[in-house]
Parts: C-alpha cells; sequence; structure tokens
C-alpha cells in the first residue's frame, strides 16, 4: 500500500497552496460558517483554529458555509467522539440550498459511532435530486478518536472522489450524458454536524445511544477549499486552463499509487456496498456499471 497518492506535481502543488492557505489562517470559522443548531453546544479553542461540537440528551449542534460552490476541493481535519459512541452520528458533507427541499443534492461523510473498542464506520451516500440510497460504508485503518484526521471530497463534472487522509476510499462517476445518479447542477454548502441516531446508525439501531456518556464532543480544524464560488448568474465552474486544478485531466482519474491504495482498500476494508447488494436492487443501478 502506497499510502501517500499524490505523487503528481499537480497534487505536490495542491498540498503546498493549502499548507500555505492553512498558515495564513485564510479559512478562519467566522469568515467562512455560521452556526445551526444550539449555538451554545459549540465551542472554541481560545485561537478560533479548533471547533468542537457537543452532543447532550436534549441537543446537538453543526456548522454550514455561507458560500456554495459548485466542483473543487473540500477538506476538514477531524477528531471523533472516543469511547462508547453508540447510537451517534457525525456528519460532514455537502448539500445544495436546504430550500430546495426533498429534491436536494447531497455527498456525503457520515461516521457511525460504536461500542467501545468496536471499529468506527464510515458511511458515505450520494444523492441527486433528493434520491439516494448509494451507501458505501468502510472499516479505517487507524483509530479517528485519539488524532485528527484529514477527510476530503474532490468534485467535478467527471467524478466525486471520497479521500481519507488523501487515500482514495471511493469513486463515484459520471456517464458524461444526462442521468438521475451524478449531483453537478446544484451548488452546495459545506455542512458538518453531530446528532443522536441510534435508530440506525450503529448495528441497524440495536445498539443505543448511552447517555451516561454524554456530551458527546467532535473536533475539526483546518478547513481548507479550493472550490468554484456560486455566483449569479450561473457560473460554468469548469475551465481548460490550469485556473481549476480539480478541473484538469489529471483529476479525472486517480494514477498508479492512488489506484494502488484504493484496490488495498476495496480489498480489505469495505463492508458494504450498495452495487453488489442484489437483494436490496435486483436491477442494479444504472452508475454501478461505471
Amino acid at each position: 500500500m502506497a499510502l501517500w497518492p499524490f505523487t503528481s506535481t499537480l497534487f505536490l502543488c495542491l498540498i503546498a497552496s493549502m499548507a500555505s492557505l492553512s498558515d495564513s489562517k485564510a479559512f478562519s470559522f467566522e469568515e467562512n460558517f455560521v452556526i445551526t443548531g444550539a449555538k451554545e453546544n459549540f465551542k472554541a479553542s481560545p485561537d478560533g483554529q479548533v471547533w468542537h461540537l457537543y452532543l447532550d440528551q436534549q441537543k446537538g449542534c453543526g456548522f454550514q458555509t455561507k458560500q456554495r460552490y459548485r466542483f473543487g476541493w473540500f477538506s476538514m481535519k477531524l477528531k471523533l467522539v472516543g469511547g462508547d459512541s453508540a447510537g451517534v452520528v457525525t456528519a460532514y458533507y455537502m448539500c445544495s440550498d436546504l430550500d430546495a427541499g426533498l429534491k436536494r443534492d447531497e455527498v456525503d461523510f457520515e461516521f457511525l459511532g460504536n461500542r467501545s473498542g468496536e471499529p468506527y464506520t464510515v458511511q458515505t451516500n450520494v444523492y441527486m435530486g433528493g434520491v439516494g440510497g448509494r451507501e458505501m460504508r468502510h472499516m479505517l485503518w487507524f483509530d479517528p478518536t485519539t488524532d485528527f484526521h484529514t477527510y476530503s471530497i474532490l468534485w467535478n463534472f467527471h467524478r466525486i472522489v471520497f479521500f481519507v487522509d488523501r487515500v482514495a476510499i471511493r469513486v463515484y462517476s459520471n456517464n458524461g450524458k444526462p442521468n438521475g445518479f451524478f449531483p453537478h447542477e446544484k451548488p452546495m454548502y459545506i455542512f458538518s454536524s453531530i446528532w443522536n441516531a441510534d435508530d440506525w446508525a450503529t448495528r441497524g439501531g440495536l445498539e443505543k445511544t448511552n447517555w451516561k456518556n454524554s456530551p458527546f464532543v467532535s473536533t475539526y480544524k483546518e478547513f481548507g477549499l479550493d472550490g468554484c464560488q456560486w455566483e449569479d448568474p450561473y457560473p460554468p465552474c469548469v475551465s481548460t486552463t490550469a485556473k481549476h486544478w480539480w478541473d484538469q485531466y489529471e483529476a479525472w482519474m486517480l494514477d498508479d499509487d492512488q489506484l494502488e491504495d484504493f484496490v488495498w482498500v476495496g480489498r480489505n476494508l469495505v463492508i458494504y456496498d450498495y452495487c453488489k447488494d442484489a437483494e436490496r436492487y435486483p436491477v442494479l443501478p444504472e452508475e454501478c456499471s461505471l
């Protein structure tokens, strides 16, 4: 397993760029986010660079970007709830305007809590026009509660790629034709939240949240993005120049090292794939053939 997938000049430049943005504190919370849910369940470090979301039995908390984006690279470092977190879900995701209601587009990381000593499960999902049901679940190759790890989404017209510590764990492809499975027209906000989901999150709802362990805390830092900010009128957010690295040919596919890691993950860490669930989908969804 290569464990360092970004070997091309393009991605080395990206790493340097994102490090520079982090050092300059270009992505402070106040500049980029608003709190959703109970404001008293949000806390920041004295320097404002580390953010904590709390969940108690009465309420949870979250935040969202002030701006919407169509295509780009979106990244966050998270440290997940430690100990017995069964029933608790921490989410880092993108979603179109909530005013669109059930017609929303969405791209999700959901971290499903566990009983102490059991592995965390990462669920990813994609919605288009309010239709989801495209779940994959992975185990992680580390304990996500003891330190920060980076979770990123690469989104362009060709693919959505979910990265964990710059390892591609899921590739969701577009066929380039009109379809009902690949979100690409609606701009999205970036959200994160923590909430109680013990009706489904841990062993299908068999493990309930133990409120004696509350408050449950998820911690965040170093939000980074390089994306196309939505403006009216409708922006194309695609380019044929190096202006948008995430829309260039090199970003349309995995390089050899990325592919090596991706294959290793697929063989060893995937615990559910809707494209292999023939009982749920006797006729597999169109995108599974991609």
